[in-house]
This record gives C-alpha cells, sequence and structure tokens, in this order.
C-alpha cells in the first residue's frame, strides 16, 4: 500500500542533493514520474545529474540567481524562489508527478522567504496519491524536520576539500 512521504535530506555534510537525486533515480527505475525543482542554484546545464535526467526525459528547473552569500541584493532570488514554489504547487496538484525534489529548498525557509508554517501545513495537507516530496538543504527547520516522515542528516566526517584543498571535481561534485 502506498502512503504518500516527505523526506528531507539536511546537514552540513555533502551530499544531500546527491542521496536525492539517488533516491529519484530509483524511483524512475520503477518508471514512477519524476522531477526536480532547484532553488538557490543556477545554470545546472554542465552537472552531470542534470544531464542525466534530461537524459532519462526527467523534467528539471531552477528558480534561483546563485548562492545567496555570493550576493549582495537577494531580491532577484528571493522572487525566483516564490515563483518556484508556485510551480512547485502546480507539479505537486498536477497529477502528473509520483515523486518531485525540492532541491535547496531549507533555504527559502530559513531566511524566512517563505513561510514555514504555510509550507508545512501545505506539505501535511496533500492527499494519499500526491506525490512523494523529496527536500533538501542545510539548516532545515525543526517544523518541517517534524512534518516530515523520514528525515537524515548528512554530516562531513572528513571531506577532501577541507583536508588536502582538493577542489570540486567534475563526476564528484558536479
Amino acid at each position: 500500500m502506498r502512503k504518500r512521504l516527505t523526506i528531507v535530506y539536511t546537514g552540513n555534510g555533502k551530499g544531500k542533493t546527491t542521496v536525492a537525486l539517488g533516491l529519484m533515480f530509483r524511483a524512475k527505475g520503477h518508471d514512477f514520474r519524476c522531477g526536480v525543482l532547484q532553488f538557490i542554484k543556477k545554470n545546472p546545464e554542465k552537472w552531470g545529474e542534470y544531464k542525466m535526467a534530461k537524459s532519462l526525459n526527467i523534467p528539471w528547473e531552477n528558480y534561483g540567481c546563485g548562492f545567496t552569500w555570493k550576493m549582495k541584493n537577494p531580491e532577484p532570488t528571493i522572487k525566483e524562489v516564490k515563483t518556484g514554489w508556485c510551480r512547485a504547487r502546480e507539479w505537486i496538484e498536477s497529477g502528473q508527478f509520483d515523486l518531485i525534489v525540492l532541491d535547496e529548498f531549507t533555504y527559502p525557509l530559513v531566511e524566512k522567504w517563505l513561510e514555514l508554517d504555510e509550507v508545512v501545513a501545505y506539505l501535511q495537507a496533500l492527499p494519499p496519491d500526491a506525490p512523494h516530496i523529496v527536500i533538501t538543504g542545510r539548516n532545515a527547520p525543526d517544523g518541517l524536520l517534524d512534518a516530515a516522515d523520514s528525515a537524515a542528516r548528512i554530516q562531513n566526517i572528513q571531506h577532501h576539500f577541507e583536508k588536502q584543498k582538493i577542489r570540486a571535481q567534475k563526476g564528484i561534485e558536479f
């Protein structure tokens, strides 16, 4: 018997998106209709996971202007995030998806660009036949974690960048 799930991957470690997309690719292997809405990040065209999703006809849209710590004016990203959340609700309510990844979605909640209580209430009110929702990002708010059916905290034990200053590598980080 299928039960709709909200799954959260959070923490300061590397791999939250990788885990979520691994779950999505598993679901796709079982003929689930999957999609990715990515928040904050931009220009995914160079990323291996984006290329693989596109090769499998998995819809993927981005709503962001880059990581917020690199920008002086967050207003364009806030506008993008709000548009992305509207799009997420459209996808969820469309009946066209079995699983949707909301990548880096915790950032708009932490920054209070979206109302946590409204997002949580929306997710909790979804009917059983709605798609599974997988959310990633650092510092997931307690309210989101409490509402999740499953939540995992990803933590680095060691990381090659911190240990050896090895920069991001094609096929490993992107």
